[in-house]
């Protein structure tokens, strides 16, 4: 366990910056890093190891070794007082915690769509990534327009719109497109 301030500076062997059940944790000099073990067998997989920062330590690395084999990690849970609970528990400065949902509309002046004809726009959409999933929507009084949009490259939504109807061809002036994105869930 590697403990960091809000400065992002290793906190160096202050004690009570780590405290664990299970075992006591020791300060490796080389490393930075707090270390400690336990003897488990497949057995008592159900012991659970519970470790607490002190308040001072905004962010951990955490690493799990095992030294005679491999190991299985069964399961990571990360709990915290409400008193003690960080700004942040994970997130980038381009994707910040929590954030699920972004969002852009733009004005689109389709070209004239003849029967079965496709017309391509990219929408910038701040924050999202390739195979996020995206959804467009055209305030326009046709239902013969279908859209389809595609999160195909970092900040960029590509959006498709097809003309489906049976015999008619459509002009339209601009129109608002909305373009939403959902990021997906990474198990």
């Amino acid at each position: 366990m590697r403990c960091f301030d809000a400065a992002m500076a290793v906190r160096e062997n202050v004690a009570g910056n780590v405290l664990a059940s299970l075992t006591t944790m020791q300060w490796n000099t080389s490393s930075k890093a707090w270390t400690g073990g336990t003897v488990t067998a497949d057995a008592s997989l159900n012991r659970r190891m519970t470790v607490r920062l002190a308040e001072a330590v905004a962010f951990a690395q955490i690493g799990v070794v095992g030294f005679d084999g491999q190991i299985e990690l069964e399961a990571l849970r990360l709990y915290g007082l409400p008193e003690h609970a960080p700004a942040l528990l994970c997130g980038t400065p381009t994707l910040p915690v929590g954030q699920r949902e972004f969002a852009a509309e733009v004005s689109w002046d389709l070209p004239n769509l003849a029967l079965s004809a496709t017309s391509l726009l990219d929408v910038a959409v701040t924050g999202c990534r390739q195979g996020d999933g995206a959804h467009a929507s055209l305030a326009s009084s046709t239902r013969f327009i279908e859209l389809d949009a595609a999160t195909w490259t970092t900040n960029t939504v590509q959006v498709m719109a097809r003309n489906i109807s049976p015999t008619a061809s459509f002009d339209f002036g601009p129109a608002t497109l909305s373009v939403a994105v959902m990021k997906r869930r990474i198990p």
